[in-house]
């Protein structure tokens, strides 16, 4: 079959070992080169599943009021469906987080992408809070199950451009779903069905190229003892882990109160029941932290953290002058300065840890990083919707839910500082040499050493 333009040929061969002791080996395909490796095409490809499979996650969204009005459900239920999704891509980031590292990213991603296509069947269907639950589910195992491969793969095409789209495709994606479903909703005819349709031939699209594109790693043993649920990163990585995963959970804390109690906030600080309004503060802060993402994603690691975290401080106290204040203008603008923030912080943590991952330890890297993500995302959401219902109304609760972030801010950016401080009085650990830019040793099992973070291909 063909490959289409924008998957480049290349000329080089696959080796074959001779029939002999190792022939076992050699039929999960020890580290011989792919006979074609995708090129700049195959890195846009995985980056729009990336969009896609996170514009599915927000699309319902700006949703959450048509149904609650159409079901007859609480704030609560919103805030559990919400989380239910969260639990649901944890569950499978553990069990199938490391699985394309033995059996290849193709056939995970075909997997995840034939369950989310199922996923948006549901919602095109459902007729209650039961069938919405059950999509969430479904789209949560989806989304986590293609996660790690799909960020393994992009660091396998190029490792610097990987990184820069593993920080920026989330955001676009996410803002994406949650600012056109708003628009569907409000101006398109039959508001709970199009973007889900429109989504799932997206997903059909491809599946297709999917198949057409080459595999970009051999498969190796140990596939069954990968679905064992493990939460650690190899050796030579988990200082620079230990850097980064303050910072991840912090800024995803940020994106979950805007998934969670943004729509209802911009509602009531604006006093417009559109579902675009309730769906532009989630894009503002996924647009703005991808195209930041980008546009820092050649200073140093360090310094990203360091910017992003400035940034989500001055814009949690911004919005809590723009809550007390009843102030719309003051909600959305200090959401744009949380964006950015957003983007500097979480580009400068994952860079931190995925330039010095081998290839064959990506997709546990990134699955263990998609982790923490979805735990800040996820639990501080599920709280904050008891406090909705239990502890005060929407208002106290979203100024208790930026207080916490702005605790969390703190202490990631500490944690930056004191790495660093380590580093000049003369330690020698990975999360030093990751804080400072450094090239630090690989450990044995590592492979052999990375190029230097943040340094570009």
């Amino acid at each position: 079959m063909p490959l289409p333009a924008f998957l480049p040929r290349s000329t080089e061969v696959m080796v074959k070992p001779a029939r002999s002791s190792n022939e076992s080996a050699s039929r999960y395909g020890t580290p011989a080169v792919p006979p074609q490796r995708p090129g700049i095409g195959g890195l846009v490809l995985l980056a729009s599943i990336v969009m896609s499979f996170l514009a599915a996650s927000s699309a319902p969204t700006p949703l959450y009021a048509t149904y609650a009005a159409e079901w007859h459900f609480s704030s609560i239920t919103t805030t559990v469906v919400f989380g239910v999704y969260a639990i649901a891509v944890l569950a499978s980031l553990l069990v199938f987080g490391r699985i394309s590292d033995h059996i290849g990213r193709r056939p995970v991603l075909l997997a995840a992408l034939s369950l989310q296509t199922a996923a948006l069947v549901v919602f095109v269907t459902a007729g209650g809070v039961e069938a919405l639950l059950l999509g969430r589910i479904l789209q949560g195992l989806s989304t986590g199950g293609a996660l790690g491969a799909l960020g393994a793969a992009m660091l396998d095409i190029d490792r610097h451009r990987g990184a820069l789209a593993n920080s920026a495709a989330p955001g676009v994606g996410t803002g994406t779903g949650a600012l056109v479903s708003g628009l569907l909703v409000q101006y398109a005819p039959e508001p709970t069905h199009l973007v889900y349709v429109l989504l799932i031939g997206v997903f059909v699209i491809q599946g297709v190229a999917v198949i057409r594109m080459p595999e970009t790693v051999s498969r190796k043993p140990g596939a069954r003892a990968a679905l064992v649920p493990e939460l650690a990163a190899p050796p030579g990585v988990r200082g620079a882990v230990l850097v980064a995963a303050p910072m991840l959970f912090a800024t995803w804390a940020l994106a979950g109160f805007h998934g969670s109690l943004g729509p209802a906030l911009a509602r009531q600080l604006s006093g417009s029941d559109s579902t675009v309004t309730a769906g532009l503060g989630l894009f503002l802060v996924a647009a703005t932290g991808a195209l930041s993402a980008v546009a820092f994603g050649r200073i140093s690691p360090r310094a990203g953290m360091l910017l992003g975290g400035l940034l989500l401080a001055v814009a949690s106290l911004a919005t809590l002058a723009a809550i007390d204040g009843e102030s719309t203008l003051g909600f959305f603008g200090s959401t744009f300065v949380a964006g950015v923030g957003f983007g500097a912080g979480t580009q400068g943590a994952i860079r931190t840890v995925v330039t010095r991952a081998a290839p064959a330890e990506r997709a546990g890297v990134m699955s263990v990083l998609f982790v923490v993500c979805y735990l800040g995302m996820g639990v501080p959401s599920v709280v904050a919707g008891v406090l909705v219902v239990h502890g005060g109304g929407l208002l106290t609760a979203a100024r208790a839910y930026t207080v916490f972030v702005l605790v969390l801010v703190v202490a990631a950016v500490l944690g930056v500082l004191l790495t660093n401080r380590s580093a000049r009085s003369g330690g020698s650990s990975e999360a030093d040499h990751a804080t400072c830019g450094h090239t630090a040793p690989a450990s044995a099992a590592a492979g052999p050493p990375t190029a230097e973070v943040g340094r570009a291909n």
